[in-house]
């Protein structure tokens, strides 16, 4: 086999041909047209201005702001008023307000419904997580209680042990003759060693 030779490209085609990019190394970043914000920020700024438009005061500062643009375009001399008495630059601005509200206060709601739901969810979870655990524990206790009535108790065990006494006493030559366990005495080995 022969070695590879470079190829090298001239012409009229290499200067038309654009260079290819390379799959181990990142793209450069793209100029973007219009400029980039952080969603998060933005939706942070939009939740205080919401908050704060549900305020009290807010609205008492935008009952102040508006009786005393009223006033001055009333009451103050005609070179100085910059809204006559149809107030149609105060209407223009309460109306730019309320169209920039809107939006802002259901981007509001909208982060908070994901919040909340994100919450449920965990909540489930950890639910889930609960009642698998008690399940768990129920099992291992009747597990245990089933086990505990098997088991030998102090009382039964007397009780047994004083039935045997009894019926040891109750035998017509009485026990001390052959003991509990009957063996020959004489040779020192038990009757069944013989």
């Amino acid at each position: 086999m022969a070695p590879e030779r470079e190829r090298t490209v001239s012409g009229a085609t290499a200067a038309t041909r654009a260079p290819r990019a390379r799959l181990d190394q990142p793209r450069p970043p793209r100029r973007r047209i219009l400029p980039e914000w952080d969603p998060e920020a933005f939706g942070r700024l939009s939740e205080r201005i919401a908050r704060f438009i549900g305020t009290g005061r807010f609205l008492v500062w935008m009952t102040v702001v508006i009786i005393v643009w009223v006033l001055w375009n009333i009451s103050a001399p005609r070179d100085l008023r910059f809204d006559e008495y149809p107030f149609i630059f105060l209407t223009l601005a309460l109306s730019l307000q309320a169209s920039y509200a809107a939006p802002l206060i259901l981007l509001a709601q909208n982060r908070q419904d994901d919040r909340s739901r994100v919450e449920l969810e965990q909540d489930r979870k950890q639910n889930e997580r609960s009642i698998a655990d008690t399940e768990y524990l129920t099992r291992e206790i009747a597990a245990l209680r089933i086990g505990l009535g098997e088991v030998a108790t102090r009382d039964w065990i007397r009780s047994e042990l004083q039935d045997v006494v009894k019926e040891l006493e109750d035998r017509p030559n009485g026990h001390r003759e052959h003991g509990v366990f009957p063996a020959d005495r004489s040779h020192g080995r038990d009757v069944g060693d013989r």
